[in-house]
């Protein structure tokens, strides 16, 4: 659902004049000193040294609008599972090094990388890592924090630019990049293709089926069902890490809801890193890494059972409309009856299954040869001259500044808009209210909206005073590992748009890398800039088309470039840099009001409200505790954990079995009924649904820090435990 809070901001005399219109909705340490490298002598391109990290990058469980639907009404108000940030660092033997990081957050933002980078640089010195060898990826959950944007567009349904998440997100990055750069050794990288049924669909059909048709005839599906597997182990053939990529969105959970998690592919990360690290392994911690990266999903959904018209059960209009309006037409499953808990689990676990089959299959790896190599430029989006072949006639053309159409507004079958926008829209309907709105924040000139079209321009996101609401120099980027060809594309491509560009540059490459090429497309990289349809796609003007937004040319235009890039690669040569970024940095708002003061009866945080309700619990039963805590915000527990299931391992002495990380455990943060600054801590086990559970006494425990004055920012930690229970 797309529901808008318009904010603008105009500058005059030097000040800044924040103006902020809603869009009203009634629904719903790495201490940085420099190190010295060695390349520990690899003996040739086909050996390489790996290494792999990961760190927390959970932030604020409480209060915080969620990256992804653009629901004002979904806020964290809790957490399911902790998010990740998976570093994957590859050497090989001229010294040439580049870093994978696929992080358990919505997208990566153009500020977070440009950060990321500085903190390396500062760490390791200028000549280590740079914009051009490190490649950050988001695995697209909707069910993370946002606010670490700095672009207004994205940051607008949190309140603003989040400062302390935004940090928390890029330190969680930088010291899972020097864990794997420490943990560097000689290894092997092997690879395996196959395909996954079963686990996505196509939600924008009729703009896929706009596509020509001899394109289509060279596919099975509307969806990629490839799945490509790289293993890395060490030189005695022992496994340290494995790295999937198959495109899917993670909106298994929906948007109604609250707690923070990593959706299908976090837990899937989740489930093969406990497999392999041994089920008593505690989460993040222990020596294999798993990521589950993100592809070309932009039209692909996980939930399978399909959109229908939810209060009856028909289907829906070919608009994705029910009754002639979108909000009942959306899509659940597979889970039973919809839960979409019982869906995460399923879509990730079947990528995890496979993933792990594949990984595995010794027969059907082949060995990755050849060395690293990279290339990386800015791209100024904005009016980019496109020739052909990648224009859609025989003359060159151009994309526009940025611009986001109405049906951007409907949202899609995973998460309906409200208002009574409708995808395939290419008009305005006479809407009179949003046609003041979009004027109100930037009326865009006759020749904008010639470029645009038929996308009837919503908000000229390009226009806005005194920035730009999204980023408009844009990185690009390919990195070469052996024949493993890495593209990071700024955005959402969609299914036919991710194929075009695999198909373009493994035939630019050739067999120029030593063996046929690999190309995969890393989504969501390095910047965010909403979506990529192709120019067929663009023409029907669903969400996905309206969220291009550069224009129809968006895609040729990625694709000249990207061409270059592997040309570039190929012929040994070098490209320029671009334009430099615009640095947002003291251009940001932010409207969440921090913590004013947590209190408890008697002063006692972590005292229970409610113990258990039974003495003994068996399998699939779920122990429920109350305890009077603390805002979440006060502090992120950052490689910690708010909760522990503790066992009794010898009379009085406890041991931590599970922690706030894991599957089985759930945490709900709410401001008690009564009495306004005191906050419930729910904790729920659901004993063994996940992995086997010895039989024993058990005790839950909460731990956070509280505010107790609202005249000073000190918290103080606090704890408290339930009643012991059987489990049996």
């Amino acid at each position: 659902s797309l529901l808008i809070i318009i904010i603008m901001m105009y500058t005059s005399n030097k000040h800044i004049i924040v103006v902020a219109v809603m869009l009203l909705t009634f629904s719903a340490i790495t201490s940085a000193y420099k190190i010295n490298i060695d390349s520990n002598n690899i003996l040739d391109d086909s050996n390489y040294q790996l290494g792999v990290g990961i760190y927390d990058v959970t932030g604020p469980a409480a209060e915080t609008g969620m990256m992804g639907y653009a629901v004002p009404q979904q806020v964290t108000g809790g957490l399911h599972f902790r998010l990740r940030a998976r570093a994957f660092a590859f050497l090989d033997s001229n010294g040439n090094r580049a870093v994978y990081v696929s992080v358990d957050a919505c997208m990566i933002f153009q500020a977070v990388k440009l950060h990321v980078v500085t903190l390396l640089q500062e760490h390791f010195g200028p000549g280590v890592y740079s914009e051009a060898n490190v490649l950050l990826s988001g695995i697209h959950t909707h069910s993370g924090p946002g606010g670490y944007s700095m672009y207004a567009l994205y940051d607008i349904t949190t309140l603003g630019f989040y400062e302390a998440n935004f940090n928390t997100i890029c330190q969680g990055i930088f010291e899972a990049i020097v864990m794997a750069h420490g943990n560097l050794q000689p290894g092997r990288l092997l690879v395996s293709q196959s395909e996954l049924f079963n686990s996505n669909i196509n939600r924008s059909p009729p703009a896929y089926l706009n596509n020509p048709a001899e394109e289509r005839a060279k596919y099975q599906d509307n969806v990629d069902k490839n799945i490509t597997v790289i293993r890395l182990e060490n030189t005695a053939g022992q496994p340290i890490g494995a790295i999937s990529v198959f495109a899917v969105h993670c909106v298994s959970m929906n948007n109604t809801n609250h707690l923070i998690s990593g959706d299908n592919k976090g837990y899937a990360s989740y489930m093969f890193e406990k497999t392999m690290n041994g089920i008593n392994s505690l989460p993040g911690v222990g020596p294999f890494v798993a990521a589950f990266g993100q592809s070309n999903e932009g039209d692909v959904s996980p939930n399978t059972d399909g959109p229908k018209c939810q209060k009856d059960g028909s289907p829906c209009a070919e608009d994705s409309t029910c009754n002639g309006k979108n909000e009942d037409c959306y899509a659940l499953g597979p889970g039973k009856d919809g839960d979409m808990f019982d869906s995460t689990r399923i879509i990730g676990t079947n990528q995890f299954q496979k993933a792990f089959d594949m990984f595995n299959n010794a027969s059907a790896h082949i060995p990755v040869v050849g060395g690293i190599n990279y290339r990386h430029t800015y791209l100024p989006m904005t009016n980019l001259s496109v020739y052909p072949p990648f224009a859609p006639t025989s003359e060159p053309v151009t994309t526009c500044r940025a611009a986001m159409g109405y049906s951007f507004a409907a949202g899609t079958t995973d998460g309906p808009g409200a208002f009574n926008f409708i995808q395939d829209d290419n008009h305005t309907n006479g809407n009179i209210f949003w046609n003041f709105i979009s004027s109100f924040i930037a009326e865009p000139t006759e020749e904008q909206k010639k470029c645009q079209a038929p996308k009837p321009i919503l908000i000229d996101v390009g226009l806005t005073k005194p920035l730009p609401w999204i980023p408009d120099v844009i990185p690009i980027q390919i990195i070469t590992i052996g024949q493993i060809v890495l593209c990071a594309v700024p955005g959402e491509f969609t299914t036919m748009a991710g194929r075009r560009l695999r198909e373009q540059i493994a035939g630019i490459v050739g067999n120029s890398l030593g063996a046929e090429p690999i190309v995969l497309v890393a989504g969501l990289s390095n910047t965010y800039t909403g979506y990529i349809t192709t120019f067929e796609e663009y023409e029907v003007q669903r969400f996905e088309g309206a969220a291009t937004a550069f224009g129809p040319n968006s895609l040729g235009a990625y694709q000249q470039e990207f061409g270059k890039l592997a040309q570039a690669i190929v012929a040994n040569q070098q490209v320029p840099s671009g334009p430099t970024p615009r640095n947002m940095t003291g251009h940001t708002f932010f409207f969440l009001p921090p913590v004013v003061v947590d209190e408890a009866p008697n002063g006692v945080f972590g005292s229970v409200y409610k113990d258990v309700s039974q003495t003994t619990y068996t399998v699939n039963e779920t122990v429920t505790v109350v305890f009077f805590g603390a805002n979440p915000r006060n502090n992120f527990m950052t490689q910690s954990t708010f909760l522990t299931v503790e066992m009794e391992t010898s009379p009085n002495q406890w041991t931590t079995v599970l922690v706030d990380g894991d599957w089985d455990t759930r945490m709900y943060w709410k401001m008690h009924d009564d009495i306004g600054s005191q906050s419930l801590i729910t904790i729920d086990w659901i004993v063994g649904q996940t992995f086997p559970v010895k039989s024993g006494n058990y005790r839950i425990s909460h731990q956070g820090y509280a505010k107790p004055s609202p005249l000073s920012d000190h918290r103080v930690p606090y704890s408290g435990q339930s009643s012991t229970f059987e489990v049996v």
